[in-house]
């Protein structure tokens, strides 16, 4: 039987990723998946830069608005959901489109996972509420106690990863870092790969204030206002650890002054286009395109659409 095919569009963030898929979409047996570890998320639309109504029904994208943002998304779920989508969409006949920013996702997909334990709300909301009884610092020993590799590897101030290390324990009753050594599970699929580039780093944090700035524009402020407005959202919450949601959240908490929500927003979305271009310089087997001057027919001919 043959593998399933697919094409990677991959690039940092305001690089034009959508405009190239919704292109492709309407003019090719396309259908998009998202690759983007914050449009998953529901009521987050300003922030996430999350494509309009109108486009998404001209081009409708897997994996946008599928979750609450009180709940949680890892690199696994992706990785189930996405090879999921892939075959149901070679078995219609049409070929899928993987498009985002997300780079460990895109890795998972290919480098595949190791098999750990998913996540549970239960044991989760429990380790939260030891949290809160006894202190982080109480559970970062615990986690030095019982995987002290992993402990090493964890700030002592990063709550996400020390409860996901011990709830992996609590639940296989083995250390992380042992789950870690076995053989990863690699999902059989062919892709090809497109990535987005921006020749001048200047550039690229220009287009990433005058992206903030528009968010702002629209409404930023007002859409954290209503999700604050919530009781089970935090600041400890992936969804509201997201570039731009936990600066304006802060601001909002009366931290720092408006220019500096302003400020630190930006230089944390220059930091992550920083993580996703070290990512992006690994990958070989790539068409590489100039984000701003490239040919459409190209792109189409490397990716077997033509």
């Amino acid at each position: 039987m043959k593998r399933p095919e697919a094409i990677l569009l991959m690039g940092a963030t305001a690089t034009g990723k959508t405009d190239l898929a919704v292109k492709l979409a309407e003019q090719f047996p396309v259908e998009i998946v998202s690759v983007d570890s914050a449009l998953i998320y529901k009521d987050m639309d300003i922030g996430t830069a999350k494509p309009d109504a109108e486009l998404l029904r001209r081009a409708p994208h897997f994996l946008i608005d599928i979750l609450d943002p009180s709940q949680r998304w890892s690199a696994w779920d992706f990785v189930q959901q996405a090879t999921d989508l892939i075959k149901q969409i070679n078995q219609r006949g049409n070929i899928p489109l993987l498009a985002g920013g997300t780079m460990m996702y895109f890795n998972a997909l290919e480098q595949g996972l190791n098999d750990l334990p998913m996540a549970d709300e239960n044991l989760r909301s429990q380790l939260q509420q030891q949290q809160e009884n006894e202190g982080l610092a109480s559970l970062y020993a615990e986690l030095q106690g019982i995987d002290p590799e992993t402990a090493s590897r964890i700030k002592p101030t990063d709550p996400q990863r020390i409860l996901r290390a011990i709830e992996v324990y609590r639940l296989s009753g083995k250390p992380m870092s042992e789950l870690l050594q076995q053989n990863k599970k690699t999902p059989c699929i062919d892709f090809k790969r497109l990535v987005l580039e921006v020749p001048e780093r200047a550039e690229l944090h220009q287009r990433i204030e005058q992206r903030f700035q528009l968010m702002l524009d629209q409404g930023f402020e007002q859409e954290v206002i209503e999700l604050r407005r919530r009781e089970d959202l935090n600041l400890e919450l992936p969804s509201m650890r997201c570039v731009g949601y936990r600066q304006m959240w802060m601001y909002l908490d009366g931290n720092f002054s408006y220019q500096e929500m302003v400020n630190k927003s930006v230089v944390a979305t220059r930091q992550l286009a920083k993580r996703q271009l070290t990512w992006l310089r690994k990958y070989q087997d790539v068409k590489r395109l100039n984000y701003r001057d490239y040919s459409f027919d190209e792109v189409c001919s490397y990716s077997g659409l033509m």
